[in-house]
């Protein structure tokens, strides 16, 4: 549904997420995984498994699945349950980004005052 509007800001593209009941189950199942896995890394902690270094590397192990887990999880639920925008930006020309007028934009011209000039750069502030 594009609108006309293009300013800045303005939605082009609005698709409604698809909601489907199989992402739904994975993330809940995944989500019990991540329990299991972040239970089992807290008892392992608390009862010293650090200590040995078979222990340890199994803590990484567990420490490395909680955080794929975690990252399939959010990964389901953005894909699946998130809506797809399009957000217009208009591009800017550049003269914009350096904070120059409309009407300067071709720059001044050659015939300025040189005593102008010079009370300007001495006295910025200067009116005309």
């Amino acid at each position: 549904m594009p609108s006309g509007d293009s300013s800045y800001g303005a939605i082009h593209r609005y698709e409604p997420p698809r909601e489907s009941t199989a992402a739904a189950i994975a993330i809940v199942l995944l989500t019990v995984f991540e329990v299991v896995f972040v239970g089992m890394f807290t008892y392992g902690l608390a009862t010293g498994w650090g200590l040995d270094p078979y222990g340890n590397m199994f803590l990484g192990g567990l420490l490395t699945l909680i955080f794929v887990d975690l990252s399939f999880i959010l990964l389901l639920y953005r894909k699946e349950f998130l809506p797809d925008v399009m957000v217009v930006k208009k591009r800017r020309r550049k003269w914009e980004d350096l904070y120059v007028e409309e009407e300067d934009m071709e720059g001044q011209s050659s015939d300025v005052n040189v005593w102008e000039s010079m009370k300007r750069a001495v006295y910025p502030y200067y009116k005309r």
